[in-house]
């Protein structure tokens, strides 16, 4: 990836993305799940393959996307020994009384667009996804 890439902000697709939370951290993956009310389901996910540096709360509110700052991509350099391909920065709402500023690091990003069922439903539509923790109830 380029040097612009790697510093340009996170544009996501038209939504509300108000309610964020993790959805999965292992080894491979760092994953995001964004919507207006995650109580039902997801429509977004931001896909962080084999991230190096995460630094977020769990479930956050409101992000405001930013380019990382110089100050941060030379940290990373450090830490890391070299800038990683991707590099995302923002600031969040976690509840307290100021934002939270958040930093992640990782070698691809993918967001991802579709709705993702958070409770199970007999009748759920084409392109609709079940979160893997969903199960059928037992009959």
């Amino acid at each position: 990836m380029d040097d612009e890439r790697l510093r340009a902000v996170v544009q996501l697709p038209e939504g509300n993305w108000w309610d964020w939370d993790v959805v999965a951290w292992d080894g491979g993956q760092f994953r995001l799940a964004a919507g207006h009310d995650l109580s039902y389901y997801h429509d977004l996910e931001l896909v962080f393959r084999d991230p190096f540096i995460v630094s977020c709360p769990s479930g956050f509110y409101d992000p405001a996307f930013r380019a990382p700052s110089p100050d941060e991509l030379q940290q990373l350099a450090r830490q890391l020994g070299e800038e990683p391909p991707v590099v995302v920065a923002f600031e969040a709402d976690a509840g307290g009384q100021d934002p939270v500023s958040c930093l992640i690091a990782a070698e691809r990003l993918d967001i991802v667009q579709e709705t993702v069922l958070r409770y199970w439903r007999d009748d759920a539509a084409p392109g609709q996804r079940f979160h893997p923790w969903v199960r059928p109830p037992a009959r």
